[in-house]
């Protein structure tokens, strides 16, 4: 099994245990939700089932992005799981339709729901979970690399918040404002949206080639430490997190031969993809220096 095969593997661990406490969480809600007529909680446990569909769309997109470079292919196939990511974005914005027509009809023909102590405790055990399981699988994509477990553990910090709107919805409730129910599913959605946002910035941003390194400065100062470098200008990088492509001018004396010329674009490439482990490739242009001599 090779160094990219495992790394997936564990991706693919991460998220086969995010999903069964996901759906676990998203069952309690929802059925506490729909058995106490409370549109805030059953909204919320909706969105806990959104996630735990989000993991599987991570799995599927794992699945894609773990296959080797091929004839069609040269560059891998790792950009899949930028593609899948901004399928969950996709995901949380139809789900954000779903619930804004729910609020608006709890508005119109409100219904007062049935809160009991389980509800409390069934929104705080599940806030409990919710708070571990986006800690934990923050940690993982952050050490993984893996933009599918950071943004989908951005999805469950979204998780989070709606779970504490609901909360102080009960509350509402308990204190005689049931209109706050409908009220919270409406800031829910709001809560879901700006999620799917986030996620659609960052994600489209890899694919559009945005800048993947802004301190060039570090990479400067990695090349010009090189013997035979005399200068180093129009840096450019692009790509994920685990697979940034990077390309840069490097200005060296004008009179040595190809050979030496080849040599040092290999002394380059090694030297900044050591000290930057997520640089997966270096394009130098190699250039002769104009500067004055003194």
């Amino acid at each position: 099994m090779t160094e990219r095969q495992k790394h997936y593997l564990e991706v693919q661990k991460v998220l086969w245990l995010v999903l069964g406490l996901n759906w676990a969480v998203a069952i309690a809600k929802m059925v506490y939700g729909y058995l106490s007529d409370s549109s805030s909680v059953a909204a919320d446990g909706l969105h806990s089932l959104s996630d735990g569909t989000s993991n599987i769309i991570g799995l599927v997109g794992i699945r894609f992005c773990s296959q080797p470079e091929d004839q069609d292919h040269p560059y891998g196939h790792r950009k899949y799981e930028t593609l899948f990511a901004l399928g969950i974005a996709t995901m949380l914005l139809m789900v954000v339709v779903s619930l804004v027509k729910a609020g608006i009809t709890r508005i119109i023909n409100p219904v007062v729901p049935q809160i009991g102590a389980a509800g409390f405790v069934v929104m705080l055990v599940t806030l409990a979970v919710n708070a571990t399981v986006m800690l934990y699988e923050y940690r993982r994509g952050r050490e993984l690399q893996s933009d599918i477990l950071i943004v989908d553990s951005m999805h469950t910090r979204a998780d989070i918040f709606t779970s504490l709107s609901v909360i102080v919805a009960l509350i509402a409730v308990k204190l005689g404002l049931p209109i706050l129910d409908p009220v919270i599913t409406l800031l829910i959605s709001a809560f879901i949206a700006w999620s799917a946002f986030q996620i659609i910035r960052q994600e489209s941003g890899i694919l559009c080639d945005a800048v993947a390194i802004s301190k060039t400065q570090d990479i400067e100062r990695i090349v010009l430490a090189i013997d035979g470098v005399k200068g180093c200008h129009k840096i450019r990088s692009r790509g994920r997190l685990d697979d940034v492509h990077l390309d840069l001018h490097v200005q060296v004396d004008g009179t040595i031969t190809l050979q030496d010329s080849h040599y040092l674009s290999h002394i380059i490439q090694q030297k900044v993809m050591s000290a930057l482990p997520q640089v997966t490739d270096v394009l130098v242009h190699l250039e002769p220096d104009t500067s004055p001599q003194r």
